[in-house]
């Protein structure tokens, strides 16, 4: 059966749909709510099993969608922004109707290579909307705070001071609410024993603290959406590329272009905790620096071996052991 390839363009109020059926195109605006959304889908009766559908992650304005396609047997894959744009390339010219083609295309040319998505469970659902809201008040905060460096330029037109008294009070109030986020997702993990096993075991391993943790578990959707390490290092963009030339000239590593940024940066934290204490992280790092490896190679590696060690620890249903050996 000839696969049908559907492309949606999510936003809060609307849909704008890409239907690709071989060499056809068709296009829909919808109203993005659940009815809209089955009224769609019954037009697809008689191909359940032939549609892969393709959306970007937008966050809040993909649950309607996800409510009905959970209990469709569609192929299904919620996709990073950053993953099209990639692809395609720069691309002139930006509506809605043009982005739900480049879904759809985007899709066609790699469902293949991508993960499929599954429904979450009420808890991952959960933790997932408190992870957002406790992100999006961190950038806050580190906005406010860069800002706070730059208002000292004002000096000299004598408003410095009032504008950085107004951003310590919503600093320390964005703080307040951070930490209240935060004994919300620990007090939902706890509820649930599989979510809670894991995040036990997770911070077993040395530098691996409850941030990590939990955006582990939610970013695999409970160690279901990936089923091994490498793939995970590769969304995470960690998977060391050391590689060099047929005539030997080296080249700096490179990492995937498509990388997931913010879980990069938390485990990268992660990495740097784990060399300053002692096990067998820091002995592997000592060690190859000691050999004239560049540091930030290694602490790659590192940030790499954490995530293989995260899976085992899963895969095994174990705790971290210290003097592990190391290649």
């Amino acid at each position: 059966m000839e696969k049908i390839f559907i492309g949606i363009d999510v936003s809060k109020a609307s849909l704008d749909i890409c239907i690709k059926n071989g060499q056809d195109l068709s296009f829909e605006k919808i109203d993005n709510t659940v009815q809209a959304v089955k009224r769609f889908v019954k037009q697809f009766k008689q191909e359940q099993d032939g549609i892969v559908l393709a959306m970007e992650n937008t966050g809040r304005y993909n649950v309607h969608l996800y409510e009905v396609l959970e209990h469709l047997s569609w192929a299904v894959y919620v996709v990073n922004p950053l993953h099209i744009k990639k692809s395609i390339g720069l691309v002139r010219g930006k509506d809605d109707k043009t982005d739900a083609q480049r879904i759809a295309f985007f899709i066609e040319k790699n469902y293949k290579e991508l993960p499929l998505w599954t429904a979450d469970s009420q808890a991952l659902r959960q933790l997932k909307v408190l992870q957002t809201e406790r992100n999006t008040r961190v950038k806050m905060k580190s906005n406010l705070k860069q800002q706070q460096s730059d208002y000292r330029l004002m000096k000299s037109i004598g408003m410095d001071k009032k504008i950085m008294k107004l951003n310590k009070l919503l600093i320390a109030a964005l703080d307040k609410q951070i930490i209240e986020l935060e004994l919300q997702i620990e007090a939902l993990i706890k509820q649930d024993e599989e979510l809670q096993e894991q995040a036990q075991r997770i911070r077993t391993i040395p530098g691996v603290g409850k941030v990590l943790s939990w955006m582990m578990i939610s970013k695999t959707n409970g160690f279901k959406r990936f089923n091994n390490p490498r793939k995970m290092a590769c969304y995470a963009g960690v998977v060391p590329f050391d590689y060099q030339s047929g005539t030997s000239i080296r080249y700096k590593p490179k990492v995937s272009v498509f990388a997931d940024k913010e879980l990069k940066k938390i485990l990268h934290m992660a990495a740097m905790s784990a060399i300053q204490i002692d096990n067998d992280l820091r002995t592997y790092y000592l060690r190859k620096v000691a050999e004239g490896k560049n540091k930030m190679s290694v602490i790659n590696a590192i940030r790499n071996k954490i995530i293989h060690r995260i899976f085992a620890l899963i895969n095994n249903k174990t705790v971290y052991q210290k003097n592990l050996v190391l290649p």
